[in-house]
């Protein structure tokens, strides 16, 4: 793999880096907050806009045709403004399930959708019983004449209120593994028998939803791929969703670094800056080997899961596995060697504090990576 960025990454990351600076100050990150779209029509269009909501898909779909890392290099970014809004939950989610799994026609249809920021697709995986394996994946969906009737709750579905449509990971049936008999659904937002409720969330920049499906009927031409065989293209795309949730952490770890380095510099203590006392320059260099060692991780899990070798499943499981408790000891460190400022709500660092919470859980925190790590090396 290569170490460096090539120019148009690098030209990519400053493009971002100027377009959240002036369009997403903490400001605005603030205000949707309490907002229960968590975005702005004009901000998600300004998103499409630049080409950022297709970024991986194919021309032919309205994308960009980019790779992962190159996603990596935008998620890196979005970490550092703490952006809000739905962009994780479509086109990680959602949008690439339909890319690895959808037919043409749904593949047309909404990636078209999704690139240009008329939809939003976002995906219901995970259950009430906290499980993020196949194995988890109990929401019922029987088998009719004319069809399918799903019967099962959804928790922590990202944006499921403002969906046009979820794809929704259902069973079908049972087999000798728990992965096989998953299938996977594309349910219209307002279908009969949907009903989602707004959860409420310490990272108030994440919207979070259950979502109860109370005998929801679809067409045959809701399933998306193979009845029964949805749990192989849905591992995938845990496995890149899980990659670019490490590249926003990763992001919002070097951001506070950031912050917080800038502060020890000019807060006087004694007579003299905090940043030259060893204890504060000690925490400090912990701050940097923490997130240059997630960055390090994350990108090479980029490059793994981007090019489909053997290893990407354990590369994205290492990255989660550090990366979740490298951004929380980063955002804790910060707040402690800003003192008492860091607790007000006037402070910015507690947005990042929330973030790295919240993202430490998402997608199986570091014990489960763990875990997962041992069973991929066969311990």
């Amino acid at each position: 793999m290569e170490f460096g960025f090539s120019q148009e990454q690098e030209m990519l990351r400053a493009t971002a880096r100027r377009f959240f600076e002036n369009e997403c100050p903490s400001a605005f990150v603030r205000k949707m907050m309490d907002d229960p779209a968590g975005t702005t029509p004009e901000f998600w269009q300004k998103l499409a806009e630049q080409g950022w909501l297709g970024l991986i898909y194919p021309e032919a779909y309205g994308g960009a045709g980019l790779g992962l890392v190159d996603l990596a290099v935008l998620m890196e970014e979005m970490g550092r403004a703490v952006v809000p809004g739905p962009f994780f939950s479509n086109v990680l989610l959602g949008g690439l399930a339909l890319l690895d799994a959808g037919s043409e026609d749904q593949k047309k249809e909404w990636l078209t959708r999704i690139a240009s920021g008329e939809g939003k697709v976002p995906l219901a995986w995970t259950e009430p019983n906290a499980r993020w394996d196949a194995a988890g994946v109990t929401l019922a969906a029987k088998e009719t004449r004319g069809g399918f009737v799903l019967s099962g709750t959804k928790l922590f579905v990202h944006d499921a209120h403002t969906a046009d449509a979820l794809v929704v990971a259902a069973r079908t049936g049972e087999g000798a593994t728990p992965e096989d008999g998953v299938s996977l659904f594309l349910v219209p937002g307002g279908a009969p028998g949907l009903n989602v409720k707004l959860l409420p969330t310490m990272d108030q920049t994440r919207k979070l939803c259950e979502a109860t499906f109370a005998g929801v009927t679809v067409g045959h031409e809701a399933l998306v791929g193979e009845k029964g065989r949805g749990w192989m293209p849905l591992a995938k795309v845990i496995d890149k969703a899980t990659v670019g949730l490490c590249a926003e952490m990763c992001g919002g770890a070097l951001k506070v670094l950031e912050m917080t380095t800038e502060y020890a510099k000019i807060r006087i203590a004694f007579g003299k800056p905090i940043g030259s006392y060893q204890g504060v320059k000690h925490k400090a260099a912990d701050m940097l080997v923490d997130a240059e060692n997630a960055k390090s991780i994350t990108y090479y899990a980029a490059w793994a899961v981007d090019q489909g070798v053997p290893e990407a499943p354990l590369a994205a499981s290492m990255a989660k596995a550090y990366v979740s408790d490298a951004f929380r000891r980063v955002a804790g460190t910060g707040i402690q060697l800003h003192g008492g400022i860091a607790f007000t709500w006037e402070h910015d660092l507690h947005l990042y504090f929330k973030r790295a919470k919240g993202s430490e859980f998402a997608f199986g925190d570091a014990t489960y990576h763990r875990e997962r790590v041992a069973q991929l090396i066969h311990l």
